[in-house]
């Protein structure tokens, strides 16, 4: 694909995008409430493996989780389009910290399998959906500029970095302090984290807009494109599930189940690293066809997993796919851009956050099966045969990627939006 590297010729950067007014009021508060999300999914399996002796009922209960954020998060991001995030935000996270908190206290009482079932559902429902509340903001903030594609592979590197951190912290935390260690400091971070970026109201995409326009407004899943997206990161949502299954039966089986932490950093270093990568280059291949081929590479990348024996070709080989997601995740983001109009965007964001959660709840839920039944290391055949489904449903409807002529949005009533670049 022909590139080329940002200069001050071509397109803004990193360091403009930075430097847009009022931007580190959410950035640094955003980076703080989404940091506990990467601590959940790996913070759970650690607390039910250890109080059930199970991989397979760890990952269910997870998945349990996973489903339920995927499940309520677009409904989330609805009533954030609608009502503000702030009005959102403040009881979620409150709900959200005391559901872990009863979750924590379940498990180690060693409760029914039944009972961690059904705590897990108001646990995953009430996860905040930070990520997707920042990039509106960002959207608000830059509107149709140029930035745009560089404040998503910011946001994808911002993520990655959290995932770079969270496994690290909720290993450390679980096997060096105590295995529930790891779900109540997300809990507790979770809660102080997402009242600080409620707090920055001045910065929250308006609502007048919306609530004033007098129409019906329809999800933003009813854009064909929207669709397609939602399938290509449910396939990226099976690789961060199979990794996280994987890694730790690999890491315990050797007997050094503190390398899970270490080893799933490579991972997400790899995507953060892309990602950085991704954001400096001014790509002139349109970002359909780049997703397609950035998505061939993943699928190739994570169809090698299955075969590592070793700690280090476990590593390189996690370093490579890593490295592949972020391409496809910052494309995305950014076709989610073209696609859908500013007043469905925050619902728009969160069900790609909720597909991805759902393809990791069931890669979660197989990989852990696949460990218990099969051979250790057997749940690095789910992150294969998710993404290769995902390509095929990408490479077949491809042409859904294209903004529909006339620029029709979700939001019934509102104009057209006038298409516009977005690389």
């Amino acid at each position: 694909m022909a590139s080329t590297v940002t200069s001050k010729s071509s397109r803004p950067g990193y360091g403009q995008l930075l430097r847009t007014r009022g931007a580190w009021t959410f950035l640094l508060p955003g980076f703080a409430a989404r940091q506990p999300f990467a601590m959940l999914t790996l913070s759970l399996v650690l607390l039910v493996q250890h109080t059930t002796g199970s991989y397979g009922a760890a990952g269910a209960v997870a998945a349990a989780t996973g489903v339920s954020m995927a499940l309520f998060a677009p409904y989330s991001g609805r009533l954030a389009d609608r009502h503000g995030q702030r009005a959102v935000l403040l009881p979620g996270v409150l709900v959200h910290a005391l559901a872990v908190s009863a979750l924590t206290a379940l498990a180690l009482a060693h409760a029914p399998l039944w009972v961690l079932f059904a705590a897990s559902v108001p646990t995953g429902a009430s996860v905040p959906q930070v990520g997707p509340m920042v990039r509106a903001r960002w959207g608000v903030k830059l509107q149709d500029s140029p930035l745009m594609a560089t404040a998503a592979a910011f946001e994808s590197v911002t993520d990655e970095l959290t995932f770079v951190l969270g496994p690290l912290l909720a290993t450390a935390l679980c096997t060096a302090v105590d295995p529930s260690a790891g779900l109540l400091t997300e809990a507790g971070l979770t809660l102080v984290g997402g009242v600080l970026f409620a707090a920055q109201k001045s910065t929250q995409p308006p609502v007048a807009a919306v609530s004033h326009a007098r129409v019906r407004h329809d999800s933003a899943l009813r854009i064909p494109g929207v669709r397609v997206l939602v399938v290509t990161f449910l396939g990226i949502g099976t690789v961060f599930g199979g990794m996280q299954v994987g890694l730790a039966a690999f890491t315990q089986s050797i007997g050094e189940p503190g390398l899970n932490g270490v080893l799933y950093g490579v991972f997400a270093a790899g995507n953060m690293l892309s990602g950085i990568v991704c954001g400096a280059i001014v790509w002139k291949a349109a970002p359909q066809r780049r997703l397609v081929v950035g998505y061939a590479a993943l699928a190739l990348a994570a169809s090698g997993l299955w075969t590592a024996h070793s700690v280090l070709l476990l590593a390189g080989l996690g370093l490579l796919v890593g490295m592949c997601i972020a391409p496809s995740l910052i494309t995305g983001y950014t076709l989610v851009e073209a696609l859908v109009p500013a007043a469905a965007r925050t619902e728009a964001f969160t069900w790609m956050t909720g597909a991805v959660a759902l393809g990791q709840a069931a890669a979660v839920t197989v990989a852990g099966q696949l460990e218990d039944r099969l051979w250790d290391g057997a749940g690095f055949l789910v992150p294969m045969a998710g993404t290769v489904l995902a390509l095929a449903t990408l490479v077949s409807l491809r042409s859904r990627l294209v903004q529909q002529s006339g620029g029709r949005t979700v939001a019934r009533g509102v104009g057209h939006r006038v298409p516009v670049a977005v690389d």
